[in-house]
């Protein structure tokens, strides 16, 4: 009889955690999608095709050529800034780099600034923005590119595109978005706000249970 009970009560502790980890719900991919038809073993399925970050061309702070490619294999955090911002950019990069000090170590994770006043944030400018902040190695990269590119690129990111005001002053989204190893936005947050940025973090970790994201390259 006891050992029934005991079995029974297997039976139920692996219902439970089977029914949390169905339960479980995945971030949000975001943006416009489309169902098209794909050819498998002969047969068409319908397959949903997700809004992706195109391919881009930029240099990091280091001087090093970076484009979309070179963030294969990993999940990545995108903002756009420029190193003379005298309001929110300051408050963002404070937050971020809670974020940096977070997952440094671990590998998989990448963060990338694209300045959004290219003819000012030189790379040698980038490089003494980086270590103002105590930003080394490869884990954060500021690029900088071509405005017109970087500009409509930030549409990819689902974001407001920046622009200049009448005195020449940049505008521009605070948000910080995930992006998972598909190139497909996962999350916005505010980056002016601890509590969002905290919210992203423990969101990043998630993010790398999730089976599309476990060992993809």
């Amino acid at each position: 009889m006891r050992k029934l009970a005991l079995g029974f009560l297997c039976i139920i502790l692996w219902s439970a955690c089977k029914f949390n980890s169905a339960d479980k719900k995945a971030l949000p991919i975001y943006g416009n999608r489309k169902v098209v038809s794909k050819m498998v073993e002969g047969r068409a399925v319908p397959d949903t095709v997700y809004n992706t970050v195109p391919d881009f061309k930029t240099v990091n702070q280091y001087g090093d050529s970076i484009s979309n490619k070179s963030l294969n294999g990993n999940i990545y955090i995108a903002d756009f800034f420029f190193t003379t911002c005298p309001s929110i950019c300051p408050i963002m990069h404070r937050n971020m780099l809670n974020v940096y000090n977070e997952f440094k170590s671990t590998g998989g994770i990448k963060i990338i600034s694209y300045t959004i006043d290219p003819k000012h944030d030189s790379v040698a400018v980038m490089k003494k923005y980086a270590d103002k902040l105590g930003v080394t190695g490869n884990t954060w990269w500021f690029l900088q590119g071509k405005k017109d590119s970087i500009y409509k690129l930030s549409q990819n990111y689902l974001v407001r595109k920046p622009k200049e005001d009448a005195k020449e002053l940049f505008i521009h989204d605070g948000s910080f978005l995930i992006v998972d190893k598909q190139k497909r936005v996962r999350g916005a947050y505010d980056g002016t706000d601890p509590k969002q940025v905290e919210q992203m973090i423990a969101d990043v970790k998630e993010l790398q249970q999730e089976p599309d994201q476990v060992g993809t390259k």
